[in-house]
């Protein structure tokens, strides 16, 4: 099991366990905890995780809490508020997304193939060094859930006014996040029919390698709010 996959475990352990009216500190502080407690139980090296962030479990996570009325984003993630887009990059991205792109169109030009590239990306290979160095920024630069202080101002608490009909919940695997479903998917269908690598009109540091489904792995949450003025 992956770091992120177990992480993922227990923050979907501690959601389905909180208090309905949690706030988003208590939030913040519980399922850093639950994750904490995942490392004593595994009776983890604590001085070789806070010295070495790229060993920790670590996820993402957007909540919509409907009795505070508020979505709440921790890492990289999104959501949609009637139509409205909201997102949580982390801050390196762009940047290292533009250099594996660059990387890998000069190979493309000297003879490399784009089924090549999905089976040995070599532009991946030419940041995945800074990839790792920089998640000793993580819960500083930008936050995510991993068992240590979540910096809240690099959080995100979106408040849901009477107005609000329909939220969308998703990761950042849904480069074009639209409104259902299965608009969603067929975006991304076209992207990766286009530009498998992901070095075109949306870069990022990975592209859709050969086996897998999608260039990422995607969640995608749909619901309408029911009016408390009704």
């Amino acid at each position: 099991m992956t770091n992120g996959r177990a992480c993922m475990l227990l923050v979907k352990k501690y959601i389905s366990e909180m208090p309905v009216d949690i706030s988003f500190n208590g939030f913040c502080k519980g399922v850093t905890d639950n994750v904490r407690n995942g490392y004593k139980a595994a009776d983890c090296d604590f001085s070789l995780l806070e010295n070495h962030p790229e060993e920790r479990m670590t996820a993402s996570v957007t909540v919509y809490s409907d009795y505070r009325k508020q979505v709440w984003m921790v890492g990289d993630c999104q959501c949609l508020i009637n139509g409205r887009l909201y997102e949580n990059p982390k801050p390196y991205e762009e940047r290292l997304a533009a250099k594996r792109a660059e990387h890998l169109k000069h190979a493309l030009v000297n003879g490399l193939s784009i089924e090549e590239a999905r089976t040995s990306d070599p532009g991946r290979a030419a940041i995945v060094d800074e990839l790792r160095a920089s998640c000793k920024w993580q819960n500083a630069l930008f936050s995510v859930v991993d068992g240590f202080d979540i910096p809240l101002e690099k959080t995100k608490v979106i408040d849901i006014d009477d107005l609000t009909s329909e939220i969308v919940l998703a990761s950042d695997g849904y480069p074009f996040l639209k409104d259902t479903l299965a608009e969603s998917e067929t975006t991304l269908a076209a992207l990766l029919r286009d530009d498998p690598l992901c070095i075109g009109s949306f870069k990022a540091t990975k592209g859709w390698m050969s086996g897998n489904r999608s260039f990422d792995d995607r969640s995608y949450v749909r619901f309408s709010i029911i009016s408390r003025q009704s």
